[in-house]
């Protein structure tokens, strides 16, 4: 007989915000994560505190942020009005306080719920705000959302502003890291967004006087483009576009400063419009899919009271820009006529946009039948399909909800294959298997996705075939042997999808998983270490002669050994793009016939290691691509 379970009047409890906050921090700042994804609750915080100061910047207070991120320590510096003296405490520990409710004060906010601030503080080890308001200052300092220490207003000769300092709680964010790259690209974004704010992230300016331009300069370079961007402003609305030679399609999304990665309204009819303008403008029913591919824009919109789907602010909901214009009225009729009315003017840019169309129609109809059989072979091989070993939840479920640890591991060989398949989580990992090193695909077109069964199944597994709308796993990890044979096959796949799924690798899903190098262990200890020093360091801490054993690859170590490597706390490496870097000459210098080149630099840059010493870093070792 089942025990009854109690459920009485002391059954219910009633959390204070700090407690709510601590207890569910999901709610409030997306996935906790220990830094290694862009979207990982650390940086969510560094945001939330950044947003007040950009706000107020927007409003027309203060022209320069300081911000210093330093291991596990943020601190931030606005030179706005400062918090109202009286208010500094309410404002970062009361929920539903702040100046953003009064809409004459903050007409077009990111943050209009009162909520991140508080978030930052509760889930903080060390919180501390000072206002500095006409003269006098106010300083409060918190520990885990509890004030700590609260300092009577004093005279002092600074600057009007605000500032704020945070040290996330390592019991919350367990083995956590900022990674600088993610972090200059969100003070980038902020510099794009706010055209002459000067932004000092860790004694480096960021400043941008262009804007959107700015931002899609940045991100190509003028060989890769069709034609020079079109950059259009107007009230409350700017857009940047041109056309690559890359597959898939680039988007770079904002709401009030806020960066909507997932999207969202502004995005859905930024898409449409751009679309039926170009169709109107040729006079041709073009395809979809054949305007849009190799695109690479940005949009930027300001409206009153956003809705987004989440606290995390990282899509748009609304659907209106303001009472009695929808979001997809005002976009579309803003790029409609700019639009138009910039290719009327500049008629070279113009036929380069429709040769682009041109070309791309052509290759989607050379592929066309090849497609279809791959296609059809595809789903056959998924009814029974051995390279992949699937999960049950996905990225995206049936009602659209994220589910961002959702992770697929790309592996080499059954034995490697068979060790995470044991180990694995089923409900939210999955494993695809290669049957060793896949083929080099620079410089090859996307025919050769449907000609190459592996690569079929792989973009199938994916479910990228159409974009990045429909992606299966937020994470796409490749786990192969840290010898020269997995080196090369790390090569092949990042090759792979830097050439025919940039976006991928633009958004943040692809990471490489880091596995230990020496098992080190006395009869009471364990340790796993993951290089040289780490090694030299267990050997230290367990004492004389511990039992070392080198694993020389991934099928040598047991699927219960493997479990402790692929869990909440598994090392992941995310495969970055610096804000320079031109994916076409990347490819070309790695996986292009230079060899000559190729060869000089690692004659230069070679260093002899030995087990017992402790590798030299190698400084010089290039930066475009890190992984």
């Amino acid at each position: 007989m089942e025990k009854e379970v109690r459920y009485e009047d002391d059954s219910i409890r009633s959390l204070d915000w700090r407690e709510h906050i601590r207890l569910r921090p999901g709610m409030y700042i997306g996935k906790l994560g220990d830094g290694s994804a862009m979207d990982d609750g650390i940086y969510v915080l560094v945001k939330e505190i950044v947003d007040n100061s950009i706000d107020e910047h927007m409003m027309g207070f203060g022209r320069q942020i300081d911000i210093l991120v330093q291991d596990h320590r943020v601190e931030v510096r606005d030179y706005g009005r400062g918090i109202p003296l009286g208010k500094v405490i309410d404002c970062v520990s009361k929920i539903n306080t702040g100046g953003k409710y009064d809409s004459t004060a903050f007409q077009k906010s990111v943050g209009l719920n009162g909520v991140g601030t508080k978030a930052v503080n509760a889930l903080s080890e060390y919180f501390k705000v000072q206002s500095i308001r006409d003269g006098k200052t106010k300083v409060a300092e918190f520990k885990q959302g509890i004030l700590a220490s609260d300092r009577p207003g004093e005279a002092t000769t600074e600057k009007n502003g605000t500032f704020m300092a945070f040290e996330p709680d390592p019991s919350i964010f367990r083995n956590f890291h900022f990674i600088p790259e993610f972090l200059d690209n969100l003070i980038w974004n902020y510099a794009y967004l706010n055209a002459g704010l000067s932004l000092h992230f860790n004694k480096r300016v960021y400043h941008s006087k262009n804007g959107l331009l700015d931002l899609l300069r940045s991100k190509t370079t003028e060989e890769d483009l069709r034609y020079p961007i079109i950059h259009l402003k107007g009230p409350d609305i700017e857009i940047a576009i041109s056309h690559g030679n890359a597959y898939g399609e680039e988007y770079y999304s904002f709401v009030n400063g806020q960066n909507t990665t997932q999207g969202g309204t502004h995005l859905a009819a930024f898409k449409e419009s751009i679309v039926k303008t170009v169709r109107e403008f040729f006079k041709k029913d073009y395809e979809a899919s054949d305007i849009r591919q190799s695109i690479i824009g940005s949009i930027a919109v300001r409206v009153q009271e956003p809705v987004f789907e989440s606290q995390t602010k990282t899509k748009l909901g609304s659907i209106q820009v303001s009472e009695g214009l929808s979001m997809r009225s005002f976009v579309g009729d803003f790029v409609k006529k700019e639009l138009d009315d910039y290719l009327h003017k500049n008629s070279e840019a113009a036929a380069a946009l429709q040769k682009r169309i041109l070309q791309s129609e052509r290759e989607r109809k050379e592929i066309a039948g090849v497609r279809k059989l791959a296609n059809e072979r595809a789903k056959k091989a998924n009814l029974h399909n051995k390279k992949l070993r699937d999960c049950r939840v996905h990225y995206r479920d049936e009602k659209n909800e994220l589910h961002p640890y959702t992770t697929l591991f790309i592996t080499e060989g059954d034995s490697a294959s068979g060790s995470i398949t044991k180990s694995r989580d089923v409900q939210t990992q999955a494993v695809f298997s290669l049957r060793g090193k896949p083929l080099n695909c620079f410089g090859l077109t996307k025919k050769i996705v449907y000609e190459n069964e592996e690569f079929n199944l792989l973009q199938h597994a994916l479910d990228i075939e159409d974009g990045l709308d429909s992606l299966r796993y937020n994470r796409i990890v490749i786990a192969t042997d840290a010898d020269v044979d997995g080196m090369h096959i790390r090569l092949l796949i990042m090759t792979f999808f830097l050439q025919f799924f940039p976006d991928l690798v633009k958004n943040g899903h692809l990471y490489i998983l880091e596995t230990p190098l020496f098992r080190v262990r006395n009869k009471k200890e364990t340790r796993y270490c993951y290089n040289h020093r780490e090694r030299q360091d267990a050997i230290h801490d367990l004492g004389p002669k511990p039992e070392i054993t080198r694993f020389k690859g991934l099928g040598e170590i047991s699927p219960d050994e493997f479990g402790n490597f692929i869990g909440q706390d598994m090392r992941l490496e995310p495969v970055l793009l610096d804000q320079d870097t031109s994916i076409g000459k990347l490819l070309s210098y790695y996986m292009g016939k230079n060899t000559p080149e190729r060869q000089r630099f690692i004659i230069d840059n070679l260093r002899v290691e030995k087990d017992d010493a402790i590798p030299e870093i190698i400084e010089e070792t290039p930066a475009e691509i890190s992984a």
